[in-house]
């Protein structure tokens, strides 16, 4: 059955020819409130993008992401492999925000808050309009032959973009491997660090592709947001959305007449005038309702608002609207589902907080080392061998730590020292041996208690089990 004319969106995504081919958006270059607004977030944004992984709380890098080493810093707050239970609630709670977000607001955390627009919108995308000029002179340029203009513009262009691409990398790289290092290998020589440069440069080129040409086919076909959030919005959910009662009317939407009476004709306040087309970034007809496409960016809005402005029409056509709000005049409710998604997030916050209190700076682990068996000394003394490992979470070197036993009577002795330091965000390691009178052991496994000082301070405790004769049980 053939689509009509009218429902052919539905059938087809407006970067894609009907052969298949890639259908280039020239998107008119946007301004108004929203878009000031938006700028002005943006440009937050992308200063604490850039200053982030250099920016340290008692010296902690703000935001790190050391995949290789196993370690990360949220917000300053340091998380090891120990942790990674409250690493992993972190994320689950952004995943459950994000949701809560979308489900009342939409899509709005695509066009406001997510790093892939802000660079598109707010640097490559400026940087184009700069070089090339708005929408109707980069479609002509494109159409125009390869002379010295536009193989000047181009060229001009695509440098820019690739050192922008090699910047963001360099930052990418920060949050990944720490911002110092960076630092000292781009003040170092690039040949003393090889490998890094090649990984720079395969970041470079990926972003560079992106941006240059991937653009807006990652948020509608790589990013799986776009689908999430099919799922996730309703009639109640606000979005960028057209007041088609007021635009289509009885008579449906026509250009204007200067002078016309459209109340009377009955025809809506949609003037046709493809502006809301020509400023979409990802080339989506708003006036089709809620797309896949749509990323909430509110250029639609502004360009919307300034035609009402040139034909006497109120202002408000396109606008931030749940379906409801425009088909019912439904006031916007607080519904249960939303309840239901901000219920979970608050129980979820409530226990990474409660976590983050009874996490310890210190964590001891003591394990019998495999294999091995209790040894029978003189004067019925029996030994189990450990090894033994302490993290230390904090800023600052922990000195002179010493193990004791709690839960017995007995030694422990290390293997190489008495009291041992460890370095500030380390982790010391080793062999020691835990001696236990055997009259003292009730069965053939015990469970010990065993502090882990530092000088007569009780910083850690930890539990081990200790083997003896199966006689004694």
């Amino acid at each position: 059955m053939e689509t009509p004319n009218n429902e052919k969106f539905r059938d087809s995504i407006g970067t894609i020819t009907e052969e298949g081919k890639r259908s280039w958006v020239f998107p008119k270059k946007p301004s108004g409130r929203f878009y000031k607004y938006r700028s002005y977030v943006s440009y937050f944004l992308l200063l604490f993008l850039f200053s982030a992984p250099f920016i340290k709380i008692d010296g902690n890098q703000f935001l790190l992401f050391n995949v290789l080493d196993r370690k990360f810093n949220i917000f300053g707050f340091p998380f090891w492999p120990q942790d990674f239970h409250l690493f992993v609630i972190s994320m689950i709670i952004g995943v459950v925000f994000i949701i809560l977000f979308t489900v009342v607001f939409g899509r709005i955390f695509c066009g406001w808050i997510c790093p892939q627009t802000i660079f598109m919108e707010m640097v490559f995308r400026k940087i184009e309009y700069w070089i090339e000029g708005d929408r109707g002179k980069q479609i002509r340029l494109k159409k125009q032959a390869w002379n010295a203009e536009k193989i000047r513009k181009r060229v001009t262009k695509w440098s820019i973009f690739f050192i922008i691409s090699f910047a963001i990398a360099n930052v990418f790289l920060a949050y990944l491997i720490g911002g110092d290092l960076v630092i000292e290998y781009i003040t170092g020589s690039p040949l003393d660090h090889l490998n890094t440069l090649i990984s720079l440069l395969i970041f470079t080129s990926v972003f560079y592709f992106v941006f240059a040409w991937f653009r807006e086919q990652v948020c509608i076909i790589a990013c799986p947001y776009g689908r999430l959030q099919g799922v996730l919005l309703d009639n109640k959910t606000i979005n960028v959305a057209y007041d088609f009662v007021r635009g289509e009317k009885t008579a449906g939407r026509a250009k204007f007449k200067k002078n016309e009476d459209r109340a009377a004709t009955g025809k809506g306040d949609c003037i046709d005038c493809m502006q809301c087309v020509h400023v979409c970034p990802t080339g989506i007809d708003i006036r089709n309702g809620t797309q896949l496409e749509c990323v909430n960016c509110t250029a639609c809005i502004d360009e919307c608002d300034h035609m009402m402005e040139k034909v006497g029409l109120p202002k408000g056509l396109i606008r931030y609207a749940s379906e409801d709000n425009i088909e019912k005049k439904a006031p916007f409710a607080f519904t249960a589902r939303m309840k239901g998604y901000s219920a979970v997030l608050f129980i979820l916050v409530g226990v990474l907080i409660g976590m983050l209190f009874l996490r310890n700076d210190v964590e001891a682990t003591i394990l019998r080392l495999p294999g091995q068996l209790y040894q029978q000394k003189e004067n019925n003394i029996i030994s189990n061998v450990y090894t033994f490992k302490v993290v230390n979470k904090t800023t600052r070197s922990i000195e002179n730590v010493s193990y004791k036993l709690m839960s017995h009577d007995g030694k422990i002795e290390l293997v190489t020292h008495k009291n041992f330091a460890i370095p500030k965000q380390d982790i010391a390691e080793g062999t020691l041996f835990i001696e236990i009178n055997r009259s003292l052991l009730k069965k053939d496994k015990e469970k010990l208690k065993i502090g882990v000082y530092s000088g007569d301070k009780l910083i850690e405790t930890t539990t081990t089990n200790f083997l003896g004769p199966r006689s004694y049980r």
